[in-house]
């Protein structure tokens, strides 16, 4: 990227972090009521009184979406092609989550309109043929159309993955792997002052997803120390290889934490549950995003770090709306964006709710 662009966005990534909220504006948003939340958010057409509960939350997780990847497309345009293709792989989860719901349609049988009314809509940038996935007989048909376009590698070992073992959470976990799999790739063929700053995001990224994946696969799905490593995508920054290796095959939960490096042992240090490490796994990738936000030099790895921020942000305020819209108990959602601990009787909550 030349001088010229390199500032420009630089700059742009920098007037667009004023969107970002902090704890004391979620707090804020926290007390305001349904109506007020639409009218901050210019949300109230999406919330029209005459929809069912579920036709809101979906439009309004669509809008959502929507202003996200409209921010995405922003960012990228001053971009070199590399750079662009990063940002692109990592906004291509939205159109994972729409193949995921296709082959659960297909798994399950639903018809073409009930799958297609649970699809996002997506720039053409990052959808599928979705009308010609719909109209595939099963899931490997789906599957080997999806082959033949940019999906191809994801589309290939999902179909290896179905045929050998006919399992939908087999299937599911190959193409999350391949995903995460493919963003590390399109961020190790940089160079210079960007390597830095990505490797350390991505590899908070892949940090965070490999434990939580990796204790959940071990101690509540009880695979094999094999299966498991076979799932994990090694970092760039911690969670490499080896290490991922000599962490599947600890035979507890608490054996697990305690063999992490630094800083994740002290940071997970009495963590007791899957739930308390993803909270806490969770707030060191936020700040490791803020870090390389407020102080990296790479416009590219500046950029992403607002991206993860800016989504972590609008899922906080769908799931404000969401607990608005199900009339949830205050503290359940204060639970919900990780304003107060989940160290209260959550069942008694939701029972009452």
């Amino acid at each position: 990227m030349s001088a010229t662009s390199q500032a420009y966005l630089n700059t742009r990534v920098t007037a667009m972090s004023t969107r970002l909220l902090d704890r004391e504006q979620i707090q804020a948003l926290a007390q305001l009521t349904l109506p007020e939340l639409a009218e901050r958010f210019e949300l109230e057409s999406v919330l029209d009184e005459q929809l069912p509960k579920r036709a809101k939350s979906r439009a309004v997780e669509q809008t959502l979406i929507r202003v996200l990847l409209a921010e995405l497309a922003v960012l990228i345009r001053p971009m070199t092609a590399p750079e662009r293709g990063l940002l692109l792989a990592w906004g291509r989860k939205f159109a994972l989550f729409n193949l995921k719901t296709l082959i659960r349609g297909k798994l399950y049988n639903l018809d073409q309109a009930e799958i297609r009314e649970n699809l996002y809509d997506l720039p053409d940038s990052m959808r599928l043929s979705d009308q010609e996935l719909l109209r595939a007989e099963n899931v490997l048909e789906l599957l080997r159309i999806l082959e033949q376009g940019p999906h191809r590698l994801i589309a290939r070992q999902a179909r290896e993955v179905y045929e050998q073992k006919r399992e939908p959470f087999a299937l599911e976990a190959a193409i999350d792997q391949r995903y995460y799999a493919e963003l590390v790739r399109q961020a190790m063929q940089f160079q210079g002052e960007n390597v830095q700053s990505l490797q350390q995001l991505l590899g908070a990224i892949l940090d965070r997803i490999d434990l939580l994946w990796l204790l959940r696969f071990r101690f509540s799905y009880r695979l094999s120390p094999s299966e498991t490593y076979y799932q994990l995508v090694p970092s760039p920054k911690l969670l490499h290889r080896d290490r991922l290796l000599e962490l599947a095959n600890m035979e507890t939960f608490e054996q697990v934490l305690e063999a992490l490096p630094a800083p994740l042992d002290k940071l997970l240090a009495g963590s007791t549950s899957l739930i308390d490490v993803q909270r806490r796994v969770g707030a060191h990738q936020h700040a490791e995003a803020q870090r390389i936000l407020a102080s990296g030099r790479s416009g590219v790895a500046r950029a992403l770090a607002y991206l993860v921020l800016r989504e972590s942000d609008l899922m906080v305020l769908f799931s404000l709306i969401q607990g608005r819209l199900l009339a949830l108990p205050q503290e359940l959602i204060e639970i919900g964006i990780e304003l107060t601990e989940p160290n209260c009787p959550i069942g008694g909550f939701v029972s009452a709710a």
